[in-house]
């Protein structure tokens, strides 16, 4: 499974970058090199911001971008197999020892539907009751234009998209056993967007071609995200192995305080401050 979702993550990276590369000039070998694998969420934001710093530094570093979701990106820089973990879920007391999570910007997690589908409203219980499998019927939910089963899509187990969306909507309550497992968001949009019984969770930034339920009143978007008004919000983090140094730090410090890099975070992601 781990090798599954780390050639998946690797396709998807490569669709990511494929039109920036500069990322990683062949004639830049003896340039230091920041790999980063991990959360699927963060892999579009860490493009783009890698994609501006280089046009900033005269292409000071390469990079190198892999996925397969936040606990494969957490276990593989403990094991120093990458510069950056990427990382959308906190830190859990399992997680080796040792580890920085360098929280970069907060971001929303949307619940979607099929665009044929679009459910006006959902409330805590509403997302329990159907991701926990008590409902299984779109008659039973109201505001549904469809009456079949429902077709759950949620992520696989290493992704912290999964994680953040246990706690901030599920809490207690388990996921349903028969909901389909995707390893990334751009899979869960994919079959959602594709499936009129559809339903799953995504990042903001994964909203293009499907319907995003209202939550408690209050639209999954980037004005209410950033105004707190949104409940859906969880942090993104590069996690490095003890603090960051080297070209891993100035990278990570121009992140977290340069003007260029916050206007692009605030493009479709929350900024820190």
């Amino acid at each position: 499974m781990r090798d599954r979702l780390r050639r998946v993550g690797l396709v998807s990276a490569l669709a990511i970058v494929a039109a920036v590369p500069a990322i990683t000039p062949a004639a830049a070998s003896a340039k230091a090199t920041i790999t980063m694998s991990g959360s699927t969420s963060v892999a579009p934001l860490a493009a783009l911001l890698a994609r501006k710093y280089l046009s900033v530094c005269d292409h000071c570093v390469n990079f190198k971008l892999l996925q397969g979701g936040s606990d494969i990106g957490v276990a593989d820089v403990a094991a120093g197999r990458v510069t950056i973990g990427n990382s959308s879920r906190d830190p859990k007391p399992t997680d080796p020892g040792g580890l920085v999570f360098n929280k970069i910007a907060h971001d929303a997690i949307c619940i979607v539907t099929n665009n044929a589908n679009p459910v006006p409203g959902i409330d805590q219980a509403g997302i329990q009751a159907i991701f926990g499998g008590s409902v299984r019927s779109w008659s039973q939910v109201p505001g549904s234009t469809q009456t079949g089963t429902i077709d759950l899509f949620v992520r696989t187990p290493a992704s912290g998209s999964q994680d953040a969306f246990q706690k901030i909507f599920m809490g207690s309550t388990k996921v349903f056993s028969g909901a389909s497992q995707k390893a990334s968001n751009g899979l869960i949009e994919q079959s959602v967007s594709s499936d009129p019984n559809g339903i799953g969770y995504v990042s903001l930034f994964f909203t293009k071609n499907v319907h995003t339920i209202p939550y408690k009143g209050v639209d999954c978007n980037l004005r209410d995200a950033k105004s707190g008004q949104y409940g859906g919000v969880r942090n993104f983090y590069m996690v490095t192995r003890g603090a960051p140094t080297g070209s891993a730090k100035k990278w990570l410090t121009w992140i977290t305080h340069n003007k260029a890099a916050s206007k692009i975070i605030s493009t479709q992601w929350v900024p820190l401050s």
